[in-house]
């Protein structure tokens, strides 16, 4: 009961820090470009992680390689770059809603390459939450047709790679600690994206900024180290103490606080979010059913 208790606190706690980080990307998106989000928010999260290099890199083993390049490249480096990009043209608590996907991903990935037993209820939640994401896919109804929201499909491809993140850190790397996975997945993405960071225009947007360019690089900086550095070695401890389906139904409570800071922020919350977010949310709980 008490490690049940700590997986469900931890579950809280990372639903509040990732919850909050759309917004905050969104602030972040308001001074700078979207690679340059993406990629300060990867520098500065590194940076945050070297004190646990040291114990990180003596516990590595060859095994380990492709596991840890896989999580670093899928689990923080691409998405980063996929969450930014879809928030130039989408809401931040749309973003939010769209990522409470990953547990079907997850699941599905479970069934084709892990093993994972299922039975019809999850395989059904499978189906109902999908029709979630396409009701959130086709919510512009302009002169009478349905269009396509392209930028909606940035955040299903994120979703998937921090799904076959999840697995992988479950499967194969669940003999490391939670903070030698973090600082070893940033310590082998830090240096493509520091390079790319220094051939943007970031230096000159940095000393060409007034008030508000300093608040949307604070807001990038607390996105860096505490939602993406603390939060990873939240999340890899969680991992492992639970699994891993239970772990990504974190997107439980993502989305709410998502859609409270988007509410705040006056973003507008329509009928048809809500009605997508809800059936999704229906689909992830069938998924779970006799799992977590």
């Amino acid at each position: 009961m008490d490690k049940l208790l700590k997986n469900y606190l931890a579950l809280s706690l990372l639903a509040l820090i990732w919850g909050s980080s759309f917004i905050l990307m969104k602030k972040g998106l308001e001074f700078f470009s979207f690679v340059e989000v993406a990629t300060l928010r990867i520098v500065i999260a590194f940076l945050a992680l070297i004190p646990f290099l040291p114990k990180a890199i003596k516990n590595i083993k060859r095994k380990h390689y492709i596991p840890l390049a896989i999580t670093a490249f899928l689990g923080n480096g691409l998405p980063a770059f996929l969450f930014a990009k879809a928030q130039t043209e989408m809401d931040s608590a749309l973003v939010g809603i769209l990522n409470s996907a990953v547990p079907l991903f997850t699941l599905i990935l479970g069934i084709l390459f892990f093993r994972v037993t299922v039975s019809k209820k999850n395989i059904f939640g499978i189906f109902f939450g999908f029709l979630g994401v396409i009701i959130l896919t086709f919510n512009t109804f302009h002169e009478g047709v349905f269009t396509i929201n392209i930028y909606v499909l940035f955040v299903i491809l994120a979703t998937i790679f921090y799904a076959i993140s999840i697995n992988v850190i479950k499967y194969y790397l669940y003999d490391l600690d939670a903070t030698s996975i973090a600082a070893l997945a940033f310590l082998i993405i830090f240096p493509f994206a520091s390079i790319y960071l220094f051939n943007t225009k970031f230096i000159y947007h940095l000393q060409a900024a007034n008030l508000d360019g300093y608040k949307a690089f604070g807001y990038i900086v607390v996105l860096a180290v505490i939602g993406t550095s603390v939060a990873s070695i939240i999340f890899n401890k969680l991992l492992s103490t639970s699994s891993a389906i239970f772990a990504s139904s974190i997107t439980y409570l993502i989305p709410i606080v998502a859609i409270f800071w988007g509410f705040f922020d006056g973003e507008i919350i329509s009928i048809s979010h809500l009605l997508g977010f809800g059936i999704i949310i229906i689909g992830v709980y069938l998924v779970n059913k006799d799992l977590s």
